[in-house]
């Protein structure tokens, strides 16, 4: 007997924004790395971090609000607000490790998270794997 996933309320418009969320987030890690290589460069680099770290956390919270209201109108899938939060965390840890000044941990969590946002990227990009993470889901209920 074949297992029918029914269709959630939250439809396109959730979805799209969700994933304009995680492109954002993504293109703005990437613009982070370029401006650290400004940082080591030129004497604006601080400056362009700094506000792009802002810019980036902003993102991640952005990526936050869209996981949820892809999840709470039509009862989807959880999972997107639990890696959206996580990475929030991380946002927030890679924030602190950079005002902190500890480039040791800061750089390699920085290519990290640039990792797991494309990874999250191609994912909502990717239709062969929605489909085989929703089925995973409903067949768990």
């Amino acid at each position: 007997m074949a297992t029918q996933v029914s269709p959630t309320v939250n439809g396109p418009r959730h979805s799209l924004f969700l994933k304009t969320a995680v492109a954002l987030q993504t293109l703005t890690i990437f613009l982070q790395a370029v401006s650290a290589g400004l940082l080591l460069t030129s004497a604006y680099g601080e400056t362009l971090h700094s506000a792009g770290a802002r810019v980036m956390y902003g993102a991640a919270m952005l990526y936050v609000l869209a996981a949820v209201l892809a999840w709470k109108p039509g009862g989807g899938s959880l999972r997107p607000v639990w890696h959206a939060s996580g990475f929030l965390a991380l946002a927030s840890a890679q924030v602190l490790l950079g005002i902190a000044r500890v480039p040791s941990l800061h750089v390699p969590l920085g290519v990290l998270m640039f990792g797991l946002s494309a990874l999250a990227l191609v994912h909502r990009r990717s239709p062969a794997m929605c489909r085989t993470t929703a089925g995973d889901d409903e067949a768990r209920t």
